[in-house]
């Protein structure tokens, strides 16, 4: 049995998700294919925009056989934790052969060598990026130039100027650090590039980045929503959004403002606790809590040159969510994950699920119920902060007209 992993955030799932899987098909044979995707918010600090049901559904029509979900804490933290945490999740599977990835660069050698140098650290890489770092470059920067200073001739550095690379160098650092026996696949990026947000063209696949501008663009007295959507969903994508009725009640950052505000006025001077709130930053936040804000809004009053939009946006999203420092480092401690939390499958893949349940070492949740009977305290504790951030997502829905079935009635999809 070939069975291959992806970790996604399907935000949404388009027309170069769905030439992924048919590629991993033609290029591994694989008998299943298994997504860790993440839940209701997204690595960049904001809501997905669309619900995770609704994105695994999208994801089990296209041919996906196994939708796990990424756990919140580490689903909506910086590339090295996101990879780190559906890594770990795919290898405690005992069943997951291969990982695949899409990179800029397509050259599986060169992002093997770059993770390779960024693990072990040698002192020629210590020295540069020291040096780099005194001069005044971000650590970012630093840490590209210090590669190319070490290995001119393999570009390494360049690799990190692309995002899919930065992951892809950050799933093969995570694969070396466990010894994992995942074999890792990269396929070349096609289309769009990935933070391209011009509208798509017809003849290349486009970017999620795109979609939603597009979506945000036209969900409120714009042109025809459902036209452009069919045009750039692959038609099982589209078919998802219509079964569970979700097309008209797409969710963006600046629909947590309200939320966000209520939070502010609600904390005492413990702010820096929460995980990427530095104690400059949570100052900062702080003095301006009664300056009210869009969620966007408030990110542009504390953006500076040392706090990118991102970096910001993860630690509003934090502290919203209520994940603290505290949290991520016990949960690093315990190898990130405890639990595979299944969202949905088809029903072709029993046997793969007979498997995991043979050789996985940590348990499948498939009934909420169940949970607090099979897991230790540290893993209960992040299962119900996805809950949490699901039950808050859902009251974004519920102010756009639409009700979901809680974390604790809905049921696993089950599909043909």
């Amino acid at each position: 049995m070939k069975t291959v992993g992806i970790i996604a955030e399907y935000n949404p799932f388009h027309s170069g998700h769905l030439y992924q899987l048919e590629q991993i098909r033609s290029h591994t044979g694989a008998d299943y294919i298994i997504a860790a995707m993440s839940g209701d918010f997204v690595q960049r600090g904001e809501p997905a925009i669309y619900d995770k049901y609704t994105r695994a559904r999208m994801a089990l029509n296209a041919g996906v056989d196994l939708v796990l979900e990424l756990p919140s804490v580490f689903a909506t933290r910086s590339a090295e934790d996101f990879a780190a945490c559906g890594t770990a999740l795919l290898d405690k599977l005992g069943c997951v052969d291969v990982l695949c990835f899409g990179s800029e660069a397509g050259d599986l050698a060169a992002l093997e060598q770059a993770a390779s140098i960024l693990n072990q650290e040698p002192e020629d890489f210590r020295a540069f990026l020291a040096s780099f770092i005194r001069q005044g470059y971000s650590y970012p920067a630093a840490r590209s130039m210090a590669l190319d200073a070490c290995m001119p001739e393999a570009g390494c550095g360049a690799l990190l100027a692309a995002p899919n690379n930065i992951l892809a160098v950050e799933y093969l650092k995570a694969l070396q650090k466990r010894n994992s026996s995942i074999k890792p696949l990269t396929l070349l990026r096609q289309g769009q590039g990935y933070h391209d947000a011009a509208p798509p063209r017809e003849d290349i696949f486009p970017s999620a980045t795109a979609l939603r501008a597009l979506i945000r663009e036209n969900v409120n007295g714009g042109e025809d929503l459902d036209k452009h959507l069919k045009l750039w969903l692959p038609v099982p994508a589209w078919n998802a959004l219509e079964e569970e009725q979700a097309a008209s009640s797409p969710v963006f950052a600046d629909d947590l403002t309200t939320l966000l505000n209520a939070r502010l006025l609600s904390l005492s001077s413990e702010t820096e606790r929460f995980t990427d709130l530095s104690p400059e930053l949570a100052a900062r936040l702080e003095h301006s809590a009664l300056e009210f804000a869009s969620f966007s809004g408030r990110i542009e009053q504390l953006k500076t040159r040392q706090y990118t939009y991102t970096r910001i946006s993860r630690a509003l999203l934090h502290l919203l969510l209520g994940i603290t420092k505290e949290q991520v480092t016990a949960l690093r401690a315990a190898d990130y994950v405890g639990y595979g939390r299944v969202l949905g499958f088809r029903r072709s893949a029993a046997p793969l699920l007979r498997t995991i349940k043979a050789q996985s070492s940590i348990p499948l949740i498939t009934k909420t119920a169940d949970a607090e009977h099979i897991l230790d305290a540290l893993a209960m504790e992040s299962l119900k902060k996805d809950f949490y951030a699901s039950h808050l997502y859902q009251s974004m829905v519920f102010q756009k007209g639409r009700k979901m079935k809680n974390e604790y009635t809905k049921s696993v999809m089950v599909l043909p």
